[in-house]
């Protein structure tokens, strides 16, 4: 027993299973593409502005109030208690869905969801704590490929037990309920890490990685682990940023967490100092906040066009078409070979004018297949884009801060979704109808287009008046 319990200690595989079959079981929730059509249905009849302006917005207040604190929280606990908090929280929230009725008890689901995704932070950084750095790429492809599968089996299961078996909403997430409540058992083996990035960590140096072990395109930022890790002095050094104080482990809680806020604030600096990155995560966090609120309406929207008391509902049908596309556009940025330093910022104009076509397109028609149309193809180009600016932000940052600076970029973003949601979608700002909030959303992505359309033009005709002036002094006599 004692040389079993040595072997599940040491080896990667052991804590890669558990944490794979916790986010599989997490991301497996059927019921989620028919959100909608519940909530506004027989059993908790409730109205579509009910739902739209006084429910779903509380799910970006809270994110937006727990998402920092959660954090901190998640490093200095070292994610297992974390991913118990989630597995709590999604329990909770899917009991109420089930049992709880009226505006106030859904309004405690949003919140609790929001707790949920706060908490998302410690899924990758857990595994990253407790692996050695060779196996960080293919963890990182099973926990990615996981959650990506249980999405598509989730909407396609959902779709075929509401088509096929005629099974209600109600016990769609009576399975959502049972899944989550795998996730929490699973997430109980899991063996407690003795590192983490900021409040649990070792000043050993770390041998560097060779060709292949580095970080996969498009993945998930990693904390570094505590044995493996280079000293919070030599990490600064070898990206030409001030050395932080030494941490000792004498000093007080307060003077260790000052210290620790004290280099984030130097890391990101550092990382918003190239023009390149900034640029890159301007559009990063525009676009997220406005693709997170493409996807916590989009269902009320269909209701609007196809109401689901009498018509037949393909939620579940369309989410798996586009989590496909998704993958696949992702992946084919790994093929094609572009000059992003040239044509960057006007892919990203170009595929941001697309996003705003489909959502305006979503605005002007009545017809639900061509809203669903809409909706694949503005997921499929924000998937693209996204893929590619993760690319390029991670090949231009050391990865001490490449964490850092896209859980700063997706903070930022939450604070422009959290605007938007108090002007144009809460009852206590416009309380707009949910057709003239995409025709809102399709006139944001519009500016997003103008923003670099113009800034990529510039780009462009500076580099080629460069290249003509270096061209006529290499000619000159």
């Amino acid at each position: 027993m004692d040389c079993w319990k040595g072997a599940v200690s040491h080896s990667w595989i052991y804590p890669t299973v558990i944490i794979c079959a916790n986010g599989f079981f997490t991301t497996m929730r059927p019921s989620e593409s028919f959100l909608t059509p519940y909530l506004t249905g027989p059993d908790k009849n409730l109205t579509a502005e009910e739902v739209t302006n006084k429910i779903f917005p509380v799910w970006t207040y809270s994110y937006l109030a727990l998402l920092f604190p959660v954090f901190l929280l998640t490093d200095y606990v070292r994610y297992k208690p974390v991913l118990l908090l989630q597995g709590l929280s999604l329990i909770v929230t899917w009991l109420l869905l089930l049992f709880a009725h009226g505006v106030v008890a859904m309004q405690l689901v949003e919140f609790f969801y929001g707790m949920v995704t706060a908490t998302e932070v410690a899924y990758y950084a857990y595994i990253y704590s407790v692996v050695s750095s060779q196996h960080y790429q293919r963890v990182t492809s099973y926990c990615r490929s996981v959650t990506l599968v249980a999405a598509t089996v989730a909407a396609v299961l959902g779709q075929l037990l509401v088509s096929l078996a005629g099974v209600s909403y109600f016990h769609l997430n009576a399975i959502s309920l049972a899944s989550v409540s795998l996730a929490f058992v699973c997430a109980l083996f899991l063996p407690m890490p003795q590192r983490s990035m900021f409040f649990h960590r070792k000043d050993a140096p770390e041998p560097v990685p060779g060709p292949g072990k580095g970080l996969a395109v498009g993945t998930a930022p990693r904390p570094q682990s505590c044995q493996e890790e280079r000293s919070p002095a030599a990490a600064a050094a070898a990206a030409g940023a001030p050395s932080p104080q030494p941490q000792a482990g004498s000093a007080g809680p307060h003077r260790h967490l000052l210290g620790v806020l004290l280099q984030l604030g130097r890391d990101l600096r550092h990382c918003y100092g190239s023009r390149k990155l900034l640029c890159w995560s301007l559009w990063w966090a525009l676009a997220t906040a406005g693709f997170n609120q493409v996807v916590n309406y989009v269902q009320v929207l269909w209701d609007l066009r196809a109401p689901s008391h009498s018509s037949a509902v393909y939620n579940g049908a369309v989410e798996a078409i586009a989590t496909f596309l998704g993958s696949a556009t992702s992946m084919a940025v790994g093929y094609v070979k572009v000059n992003w330093d040239l044509s960057g910022e006007l892919a990203l104009g170009i595929f941001s004018a697309l996003d705003s076509g489909s959502l305006l397109l979503m605005h002007f028609t009545d017809n639900i297949w061509a809203c669903y149309a809409g909706y694949l193809a503005f997921k499929a180009c924000y998937m693209l884009l996204i893929t590619i600016a993760t690319f390029q932000i991670a090949i231009n940052l050391s990865m001490e801060r490449y964490a850092l600076m896209f859980g700063f970029n997706n903070f930022v973003a939450l604070v422009i979704q959290t605007i938007l949601t108090v002007v144009v979608v809460d009852s206590g700002g416009l309380g707009l109808d949910i057709s003239t909030q995409f025709l809102i959303y399709g006139s944001y992505f519009a500016v997003i287009t103008g923003i670099f359309l113009i800034r990529s033009m510039y780009t462009i005709i500076s580099i080629k008046c460069r290249n003509t002036s270096v061209a006529a002094e290499s000619t000159a006599p």
